[in-house]
């Protein structure tokens, strides 16, 4: 993409008159030269795969270490309770995160939105909209270019790879690119589109990669629903009107230097953190051994 800052998207939309996501739309056609309607019609394709995907949880099947499967289901359990603390719209996100990051544990096909390891986000916030409001597809694959736009800026200027820098570089990107999707579908401006991701990205900072036994599965499923519920947070915040003090760009770009700060024993190599605590060690072990 053309735009390796937010603010020089939304600098585009001043000038032209257009609306965050077409802005990434535009850029989109330009860089693989395609009309709006293909661009339009491959990111419905995307909206739909995460669709499949969801419906396609299930509950019985386990993860080859035995640790991922069948949460997404006592959740599902759980959301039935009338004497819940949380609402509708809460605790199905919840829900839908923790399932789509099992699917992925289990081999189910997913989409990566931006990677595999935090699949789930994005789709349990934009889903669980769709099905707690009355909301076109068009509309939400217009959110889902939004979410791709702020991706694709973090990609740029700092990192979606837990390789590269750590967790927050992976779940704390879906979540700030689902808080801007998620603050589009709720009429917000640019602005608030750009403080949503800011909020959500600064409460994930410093986020380790720490995986157990080397396994999307441990802690990376629960981050899932963590991930999604602080980008609603983050989007609720930002329509209130409340502003990040540090703008946008520079909460990316404090990622970037905070992901290069951490030792590589907590970027995804499994040498600290949650990874060696006697039991996730014990767990590794017992996988050598199979």
């Amino acid at each position: 993409m053309a735009y390796t800052q937010l603010a020089q998207i939304t600098a585009r939309c001043a000038e032209t008159g257009k609306a965050f996501w077409q802005i990434v739309q535009e850029s989109d056609c330009q860089e693989r030269d395609v009309t709006p309607a293909q661009s339009f019609a491959d990111m419905q394709r995307m909206y739909r795969a995460m669709e499949q995907a969801d419906a396609a949880y299930d509950p019985s099947l386990r993860s080859a270490s035995g640790m991922a499967g069948g949460d997404g289901a006592k959740f599902s359990a759980y959301r039935m309770r009338e004497n819940r603390l949380l609402g509708d719209y809460l605790t199905e996100v919840m829900e839908r995160a923790l399932k789509m990051a099992e699917s992925n544990a289990c081999m189910k096909r997913i989409v990566a939105a931006p990677t595999a390891g935090s699949c789930g986000v994005i789709p349990a916030v934009l889903l669980s909209y769709a099905s707690c409001r009355q909301v076109t597809e068009e509309k939400l694959v217009e959110a889902l270019y939004v979410a791709a736009g702020i991706g694709e800026v973090i990609a740029a200027s700092a990192s979606i790879a837990g390789a590269e820098g750590g967790c927050q570089a992976e779940i704390g990107s879906a979540s700030a690119m689902a808080a801007g999707a998620l603050s589009y579908l709720e009429g917000g401006d640019c602005e608030e589109i750009c403080h949503a991701c800011a909020l959500a990205m600064k409460s994930l900072l410093g986020l380790t990669c720490d995986p157990v036994a080397g396994l999307v599965e441990v802690p990376c499923i629960k981050r899932n629903a963590s991930g999604a519920v602080n980008a609603v947070v983050a989007s609720q915040m930002a329509m209130s009107g409340i502003r990040s003090a540090i703008p946008p760009d520079e909460v990316i770009d404090s990622m970037r230097r905070i992901g290069h700060l951490l030792p590589a024993c907590l970027r995804e190599t499994g040498q600290d953190g949650l990874a060696t605590t006697p039991t996730g060690l014990h767990i590794a072990q017992q996988m050598a051994q199979q």
